[in-house]
């Protein structure tokens, strides 16, 4: 498994960005208010992103050694892989919360403080499950050993010539 790397994050990011400013766009030519997201979600966000890394603690703890007890394989790349989720969620929300922001801060009258602060609170939350993700998912990872092969490696591959 590859780390998640920033292109994805970008991308995903720039996503999210994109639809929170065309969903407040359309919503508010079509008559109707903006949407502002439940003062819940920037919650749920930081307690996911808690939750993630305390899934990834003990992982970690097996792969350096520090504990006796053995953890499923299955169990960890389960684990690496929600981090890796996570972080790509985290980077569309908080792209969708840095949208809506941009919409309402480029109106000509001023947004209420409380969907202000729920927007500003989604896209930093985003951001906090992002760098979560991340840890949760370097957390995950194994050290390389000496005597592990690479794939490509030139004295792995097989020579046309037989020998």
């Amino acid at each position: 498994m590859k780390r998640t790397g920033a292109g994805v994050l970008l991308f995903a990011a720039a996503l999210g960005t994109g639809a929170g400013f065309l969903v407040d766009q359309l919503l508010t030519s079509s008559g109707r208010p903006t949407f502002t997201p439940a003062v819940s979600l920037p919650i749920l966000l930081v307690a996911l992103g808690a939750i993630v890394i305390v899934l990834a603690v003990p992982i970690r703890q097996a792969t350096r050694g520090t504990t006796t007890r053995a953890v499923n394989p299955f169990r960890a790349v389960r684990v690496a892989m929600l981090a890796k989720a996570s972080s790509i969620v985290g980077a569309a929300i908080g792209g969708l919360g840095l949208g809506l922001l941009i919409f309402l801060t480029t109106r000509p009258v001023a947004p209420s403080i409380g969907s202000l602060g729920t927007v500003i609170a989604t896209a930093v939350c985003g951001a906090l499950l992002v760098a979560a993700g991340l840890v949760a998912e370097h957390l995950c990872t194994i050290r390389k050993d000496d005597d592990d092969e690479q794939p490509g490696d030139p004295g792995l591959e097989p020579r046309i010539d037989g020998h």
